[in-house]
């Protein structure tokens, strides 16, 4: 008896004195930021309480990001108030580039959440620990105006390997890419080339069998902006690849598009119907399916997307068609929906999934596909269609302060 109750004496010990590290003084915030580091904000941002769920929070602080034409993001912060400081609602915007550290962009990333906190605890009344950094007139550098050497022109050289094995296998990869790009207001221009080669070797009794799957791409593209909803391009690409039984190919196709909201709310929604319509050349391999060794192709492609991006969670989704405009029945059909929602207090929903139709694999090797080519995956295989889907659901619920980080053993 005395033993049972010196144990719950302990336990409410223990939970007063976990609640008494809770100061209700603190700005209560809820980080809600998929691309930030989370374990450096909570050790490295004070005066303030990070909580769960944005529904216990004082400040909910939603970002949306996207990619800029140096290789980096642009930031998007909103401060958007809650309970007591409803009234208060703002955003503040930043860029990274690519020559910036992960150290660099979180660094950068928590002086602009002080920077957006500071009126909030203005507001609170809790300013005795804070304080602002300005330079001195005297120390001020004169501006000058900013001339980019390389005239907005981004480059990028990435190569990798992956090799494996045991006593009766072994697997090689060999991966290499070169791009630029030049992304303004008026124009956004892209070259990509690309190499990769697979290797499987199988040693069984004294057989030996080997697998090479290779391509060779190079994507060109260029688009130009007309005004704050329509935009015109022109895409091409050729290359080779052995799973698609495509000694040499190339395509060339004029686009447009049209986005129902404005190109500057991308970040937080946009909904674009685009239509591409061209040529294709294919050089096959071995003859395909339907007597081919090369042949032209005229082919269209429509298709309608969308996303959102809010606090209450993200959801986008696709539906595209593509289809041979000499024979209307080889078409291809897809449909793609991704969604995060938070639908109440410590609930989500996570959906995500796509379908095609299939029936424009004019591409695939004509007679018998053999065991070894089926197992080893050494060529396309005809399929009516493909499929992904998942679903998830979480919940939580206890404690609704997050702050203390323990990085031991992961947990």
């Amino acid at each position: 008896m005395l033993k049972s109750a010196i144990t719950t004496l302990l336990f409410f010990c223990f939970t007063f004195s976990s609640f008494s590290q809770v100061s209700n003084s603190d700005l209560k915030i809820f980080l809600d930021c998929d691309r930030c580091d989370t374990t450096y904000m909570k050790q490295n941002l004070g005066n303030v309480q990070f909580v769960r769920d944005q529904s216990f929070s004082d400040v909910h602080l939603f970002f949306v990001t996207q990619r800029n034409g140096s290789g980096g993001r642009e930031y998007e912060i909103d401060f958007i108030g809650k309970n007591e400081f409803e009234a208060i609602n703002y955003k503040l915007e930043f860029s990274t580039d690519t020559n910036m550290t992960n150290d660099d962009i979180r660094k950068h990333t928590l002086e602009y959440i002080k920077l957006g906190l500071v009126r909030f605890w203005i507001e609170k009344n809790t300013i005795g620990e804070v304080s602002v950094s300005i330079p001195n007139p005297k120390d001020e550098e004169p501006k000058e105006k900013v001339v980019d050497p390389w005239n907005y022109w981004v480059f990028r050289i990435g190569a990798n390997g992956r090799f494996n094995g045991q006593e009766t296998s072994k697997f090689s990869n060999l991966n290499i890419n070169l791009s630029a790009k030049r992304v303004t207001e008026e124009n956004k221009f892209s070259i990509r080339l690309g190499f990769n080669e697979s290797k499987s070797t199988f040693s069984f009794e004294d057989d030996e069998i080997v697998s090479i799957q290779s391509s060779k791409f190079v994507r060109v593209s260029d688009v130009i902006s007309l005004n704050n909803h329509w935009s015109i391009g022109a895409f091409g690409r050729l290359g080779s690849s052995v799973f698609s039984n495509k000694d040499f190919y190339w395509s060339f196709k004029p686009a447009i598009e049209y986005n129902f909201f404005k190109y500057d709310e991308s970040a937080k929604k946009q909904l674009t119907l685009s239509y591409r319509n061209g040529i294709v050349y294919n050089n096959y391999i071995e003859s395909t399916i339907f007597g081919e060794d090369s042949e032209y192709l005229w082919e269209h492609e429509l298709s309608l997307g969308g996303s959102v991006n809010q606090k209450w969670g993200s959801i986008s989704g696709e539906a595209a068609l593509e289809q041979f405009l000499h024979d209307t029945s080889l078409y291809s059909l897809s449909f793609f929906i991704g969604t995060n929602v938070r639908l109440f207090k410590g609930f989500s929903l996570n959906l995500h999934g796509s379908y095609s139709i299939n029936r424009n694999q004019v591409n695939l090797a004509a007679g018998d596909v053999s065991l070894e080519d089926l197992l080893l995956r050494q060529q396309q295989l005809k399929s009516g269609y493909n499929y992904f889907f998942s679903i998830g659901l979480s919940y939580s619920f206890g404690s609704i302060y997050n702050t203390i980080v323990n990085p031991r053993f992961n947990f």
